[in-house]
């Protein structure tokens, strides 16, 4: 009897895509394809950036990227809607082509689908817990709520959920403050 052994994808082989407007991610080397982000999905996360950038501006604590290339590890690589990375982390995560290692704080914005939800939030959310991801939200446009998650250990626990006439504060963005129907009016 011979034992079949399937070999994981690594990050370097994300390169041999095609350049087809999909997004190609690995999760312990787990393979997720998904398409380009609809038009409101790319509202929500301009808004965020609308919010962020001037706090960030008053508070130079950090940068918020979109859609970097995030590679924790030789099987896993993945392409969050936004990161937050801070001063101090700067220099270890983010000096080449890629962040290369947990961002202080990532965002995703939900697509719509059973896929799509169970890839964000568990198969990432997993992922960011495992590499030491301090704060994960998770924006649900259909149940116009914002989840935030914090590391507690080696699990990114949910810790506040926030609705429409909500104000979001957060630990990685001391004194940020915004109404969730803000972000998620377009």
């Amino acid at each position: 009897m011979s034992t079949q052994i399937e070999e994981r994808l690594t990050v370097d082989d994300l390169d041999l895509f095609p350049e087809d407007g999909n997004r190609y991610e690995l999760i312990e080397g787990e393979l997720f394809v998904s398409r380009a982000p609809r038009l409101f999905h790319q509202a929500v996360v301009t808004n965020v950036i609308a919010f962020v950038r001037p706090y960030l501006d008053r508070n130079p604590i950090g940068m918020i990227v979109v859609g970097p290339g995030v590679v924790f590890s030789r099987f896993s690589g993945v392409i969050p809607d936004l990161v937050f990375i801070s001063n101090e982390q700067r220099e270890d995560i983010a000096s080449g082509d890629n962040v290369t290692g947990a961002p202080a704080l990532v965002i995703e914005v939900l697509s719509p689908g059973a896929e799509n939800a169970r890839r964000d939030r568990i198969a990432k959310r997993n992922l960011y817990a495992k590499y030491g991801v301090k704060e994960y939200w998770i924006i649900d446009p259909e149940q116009r709520a914002i989840e935030i998650y914090v590391l507690a250990g080696d699990v990114l626990e949910l810790s506040s959920v926030f609705t429409d006439q909500d104000e979001i504060t957060s630990s990685v963005l001391p004194g940020f403050k915004c109404i969730v129907k803000d972000i998620l009016t377009v």
